[in-house]
């Protein structure tokens, strides 16, 4: 089994910087003033992830993508742990090419089979799409 590691130091308030050992770093704000913070940062890692196997898929199927942008909302509890019950992706794509069956094979093999950081979310999460082609 392979080991992930980070490392994480605090800035001051509640800002913090990290990342692997060694390689680039990002910042984390829980107040939401100098960067994102921990929550949003969770869905931008689901996106990120996400995004990178449906531009890995497509580019297998041989559809070269001209633009590929991705949003990501999630409804959280009420009451702490204000976690995640449910995240939503907008996958909005533009290549020569694209249709609407490859793209969502693509998004649907991401979500169902690699996206590791959406596979390492409770599974009780309800995560949903909704694909708007250019």
């Amino acid at each position: 089994m392979a080991e992930t590691k980070v490392e994480l130091a605090w800035l001051g308030e509640l800002r913090f910087e990290g990342g692997e050992p060694g390689r680039p770093t990002l910042r984390i704000d829980s107040n939401g003033r100098e960067a994102p913070g921990p929550m949003h940062t969770l869905l931008l890692a689901a996106a990120a992830c996400s995004g990178s196997d449906v531009v890995e898929i497509l580019a297998k199927m041989r559809v070269p993508l001209a633009e590929f942008r991705v949003e990501a909302s999630g409804v959280r509890r009420d009451e702490v742990p204000r976690r995640f019950l449910s995240i939503h992706f907008v996958f909005h794509l533009r290549g020569e090419g694209l249709d609407e069956t490859k793209a969502r094979r693509a998004i649907d093999l991401s979500l169902s089979k690699y996206c590791s950081v959406v596979h390492s979310l409770a599974p009780d999460i309800i995560v949903s799409y909704d694909l708007r082609l250019a």
